[in-house]
């Protein structure tokens, strides 16, 4: 009997992270592809490895940011260090295509490894990515099977993907999976899905809409023939068996690395059996970031530093965020300053804007772009859209879905902090004046509705400025779908808030108090 051992590593949801830092401030913390990197070299000592990444690669730090918007003819930061420790594939996210689908394939030109999706068809009838892979180690033969949330024309401005069709992902999995098994002669079948559970991997219960964002827990119900579900996009720690399948799903940012082992045991040529054991590994202050990682980014990473620590503006008053939930519970000045500069550059009516993490946040007195990039992590543009009256209300009260009782207080309801933090879905309004009481029933929470002082009427039309994260009905708000776009405004946000804190030279912390939330 020979026992061979092979060690499949996953890296999921990055979001550009390479060195240990969040940017938030110059300390080293506990993530980032470097620090990961060195785990990584130490794994490959112990013999056969598959190493992939599982989506949301390119976009989300500032580095990147900064990269596409001032060194976009320069390779791309995450190919350059994606090629360096040799991956074997990674899996097309829904964030890959944030910048546009022309830089994404410019990208994948670059890439040293295929990118994988079996669900996202060219309009010639190709694939974008590649449908998957066979590997061949130590006389095994090993398929990787890619696909990525169908979800994605939801939340994504329609020019980046133009021309691409997106299938249901567990639709495409049983189709190709039933392929590769006719097909190919395999002895595993991995597959890396950019997309995570919609039920809860105990009990099965459903966590969360059956939208079709996440598939991951009927795809262990449904699917045969498939050994490992590689997940991610909930940016979930998981590395346990479901339905019998081996999963996994390694956070976010580079702050554990996922680790499956392989042990086949084979009598001569004949293979006995195949266990797979999955496990997560956590960096840690002991683990050093890659030199080598480090060194071909540090220029790029110098400049990013330097860009952020450039000064913009100067707040009087206190603008910054001590507390998010009160934030979210009455009006605070920063988020006053964000509807102000929406209405400012659009010359809508109305505006909504949401915070979009749980952390302390907002602007310091001398405002330096790492306060704004800090605050506003997407790379959103705004839009113009005509609502209803009606459309008005729906929304709020989607809004105050955000909030529950719990024991007479008010309270985060779970929902929006599991299985996925969704601390972005919650919006608070400028150009209305309104009242959210969350003692009353899911629907009939909206109790007070105005503008310029009288109730607003369902039927009138309103000019609306939101993000196009926002305005493309992503996050719950379907009445958003599909409305008429008055104005597009193609200018990062960041931007503009930079431009506008630079124009004013010196803004004054202060709010009009236009919202309230009761018990």
């Amino acid at each position: 009997m020979q026992n061979i051992e092979i060690r499949l590593l996953i890296t999921s949801d990055i979001h550009g992270y390479v060195f240990p830092t969040s940017f938030r401030d110059q300390k080293e913390e506990n993530l980032g592809l470097a620090k990961l990197a060195t785990i990584i070299k130490e794994k490959r000592k112990e013999g056969h490895v598959i190493l992939i990444d599982n989506g949301d690669f390119i976009q989300g730090s500032p580095l990147t940011f900064y990269h596409h918007k001032f060194r976009d003819k320069m390779k791309n930061p995450m190919v350059t260090a994606a090629n360096y420790l040799k991956y074997d594939a990674v899996t097309l996210g829904n964030h890959e295509f944030n910048f546009g689908l022309s830089v994404l394939k410019d990208i994948m030109v670059q890439s040293e490894f295929p990118w994988l999706s079996a669900n996202i068809i060219n309009d010639d009838g190709g694939y974008l990515g590649t449908p998957y892979v066979v590997k061949v180690i130590a006389g095994l033969r090993i398929v990787l099977l890619g696909l990525t949330t169908h979800y994605v024309p939801h939340w994504e401005e329609s020019v980046h993907i133009e021309g691409l069709q997106f299938e249901d992902a567990l639709h495409s999995a049983q189709k190709w999976v039933n392929y590769i098994r006719r097909h190919e002669e395999i002895d595993l079948l991995i597959v890396c899905y950019h997309g995570g559970f919609e039920r809860d991997l105990q009990t099965g219960e459903l966590v969360e809409k059956e939208s079709g964002e996440n598939q991951g827990y009927a795809m262990c119900r449904e699917l045969e023939g498939i050994d490992v579900l590689v997940t991610g996009h909930q940016h979930r720690e998981i590395a346990e068996k479901v339905l019998g399948k081996t999963v996994i799903q390694p956070g976010t940012k580079g702050s554990c690395l996922g680790e499956i082992v392989i042990t086949v045991t084979k009598d001569e040529e004949r293979i006995v059996s195949i266990s797979h054991e999955p496990s997560l590994i956590y960096v840690d202050d002991q683990v050093q970031a890659d030199e080598e990682v480090c060194t071909q980014l540090r220029p790029l990473y110098d400049e990013t530093e330097e860009w952020l620590n450039r000064p913009i503006g100067v707040v009087e008053g206190d603008m910054y965020i001590h507390d998010p939930f009160q934030a979210r519970l009455k009006e605070h000045p920063y988020v006053e300053f964000i509807n102000s500069v929406q209405l400012h550059v659009s010359g809508a009516e109305i505006s909504c804007t949401a915070l979009f993490h749980n952390k302390p946040g907002g602007f310091l007195n001398h405002v330096t772009m790492r306060q704004i990039v800090a605050n506003y992590i997407y790379p959103n543009t705004l839009k113009v859209i005509e609502l209803s009256g009606m459309d008005i209300k729906e929304a709020l009260e989607q809004s105050a879905t955000y909030f529950a009782l719990k024991d007479g207080e008010i309270s985060i309801n779970p929902k929006f902090e599991y299985p996925k933090q969704q601390y972005y879905n919650y919006d608070m309004w400028e150009g209305i004046e309104y009242e959210l009481k969350i003692s009353n029933p899911i629907g009939e929470r909206v109790t007070k509705l105005l503008v310029n002082g009288k109730p607003i009427v369902p039927e009138r039309k309103f000019t609306v400025v939101m993000n196009s994260y926002r305005a493309s009905g992503a996050g719950n708000f379907p009445m958003f779908q599909n409305k008429s776009v008055l104005k597009e405004i193609q200018t990062d946000m960041t931007e503009l808030i930079a431009q506008q804190l630079m124009d004013r030279k010196i803004i004054r912390a202060e709010c009009n108090h236009n919202w309230r939330v009761i018990v």
